[in-house]
């Protein structure tokens, strides 16, 4: 299951990750955020070692949501030594999501 950070951890997490890292901005009242977990979940177990995948949810972590700018949930920021590479905004089919991730490997 993917690990929730927030904006105390997101440096130690995220940006000084020595892997891409897919952050997963969320809130607990989206019906599309919630579609989406099963989906994080077996790609993190297929990637293993080589991406790690966060949640940040909005709600709590509103200056990091601004920071990255996202407007809606779910949004999948993608980000390698601490820069990001990729984004999407909305759900995802999981090729289409493991394809957004292999851009940073």
């Amino acid at each position: 299951m993917a690990q929730r950070v927030s904006e105390a951890d997101f440096k130690a997490e995220v940006l000084d990750s020595p892997v891409p890292v897919l952050v997963d901005f969320y809130s607990d009242s989206c019906v599309p955020c919630k579609r989406m977990n099963p989906i994080i979940n077996k790609l993190e177990a297929e990637f293993g070692g080589r991406a790690k995948f966060v949640k940040v949810n909005v709600n709590f972590d509103l200056a990091l949501a601004q920071k990255y700018m996202v407007l809606a949930s779910p949004t999948f920021v993608l980000l390698k030594d601490g820069k990001e590479v990729a984004r999407n905004q909305g759900t995802l089919a999981k090729g289409d999501l493991a394809a957004l991730v292999e851009k940073a490997l």
